[in-house]
């Protein structure tokens, strides 16, 4: 089967030393090395289809060892590992008769290899009644690969590849880079237009190929008190605006570990977290572990 190559043209490309670094802080890895994942569950307000639907979405953050020539979690012996830390996004929610269910990953490098804001590879698989796909953005310092499955006519099998833009940062990393878990992308009321990739769920319901865009990102110095269900919290904000796009406002823990408390936007998509936790899931998957959902705020089954 032939697969088409495209070049989508963006913006200037950049040298890999104009970029700050996408590396762990000072005092990461005393919180984050020791072995657990946070896990946090929200309250998802969904637009689909003109309408705003309800649902769930969980944040699961992780450090793994990854290798830089397959793009895979490594069980060791590789001489290409890097340190990584993966943000996987769970996002299920209802359109009238069948639901949605989609997962987004998203690694980002804590080895100062690549630029701030820009992952090693994201990934995303979306299931509905309708069919099936599959979506991977693998990341160079100066050019992404796109690789698409899809069931949708017109779309198929298709790989293509597109510059990063000077300063550019994908819209997937956005949640992992307001925390500052790669460095500080700016001062407390900085401000700063860069091009910033669509999120792949965005660019999915578009059916259209992802595109960086021009986007002013502030973060607002004063801290401000948001209520979500799992309760009062003190947080900064972080704002990002793309031009003929939708407002994004992030709301961040301003106490370590300076957790997402929630995010709105100017479509209507919301949401606030409900619960979270610290654990190893991958072996929490007996028999009566669900409970543990209860701690998330979702119901067990």
């Amino acid at each position: 089967m032939a697969i088409p190559l495209f070049t989508i043209v963006a913006c200037a490309t950049a040298a890999v030393g104009e970029q700050p670094r996408s590396q762990a802080p000072a005092g990461f890895w005393d919180h984050w090395g020791d072995g657990r994942a946070e896990i946090d569950a929200y309250t998802l307000t969904q637009p689909r289809y003109g309408e705003l639907r309800h649902g769930t979405a969980v944040l699961v953050y992780v450090t793994e060892t990854f290798t830089q020539g397959q793009r895979v979690k490594s069980d060791g012996g590789h001489s290409d590992e890097m340190p990584v830390l993966k943000l996987n996004e769970v996002r299920d929610f209802q359109t009238g008769i069948y639901d949605y269910n989609v997962l987004t990953s998203t690694f980002v490098v804590l080895d100062g290899s690549l630029p701030i804001g820009i992952p090693t590879k994201v990934s995303m698989g979306v299931q509905e009644w309708c069919g099936n796909v599959y979506e991977q953005l693998l990341f160079w310092p100066d050019r992404l690969e796109r690789t698409l499955h899809s069931y949708f006519d017109g779309e198929g099998d298709r790989q293509e590849t597109m510059p990063i833009p000077v300063r550019g940062i994908d819209g997937d990393a956005l949640p992992i880079v307001v925390r500052g878990l790669t460095g500080d992308l700016m001062p407390p009321g900085g401000e700063r237009t860069v091009p910033v990739l669509d999120r792949m769920l965005d660019s999915r319901f578009q059916h259209d190929p992802p595109r960086f865009r021009a986007t002013t990102i502030r973060r607002v110095a004063a801290a401000e008190s948001v209520e979500a269900p799992l309760g009062r919290f003190d947080v900064e904000r972080f704002e990002a605006s793309t031009d003929g796009g939708p407002t994004t406002s992030f709301y961040v823990e301003v106490a370590d570990p300076r957790r997402l408390i929630g995010w709105t936007r100017s479509d209507g998509e919301a949401a606030w977290i409900r619960g979270s936790v610290r654990t190893s899931y991958w072996k929490e998957n007996h028999e009566g572990d669900e409970a543990m959902l209860r701690d998330l705020g979702l119901a067990a089954p």
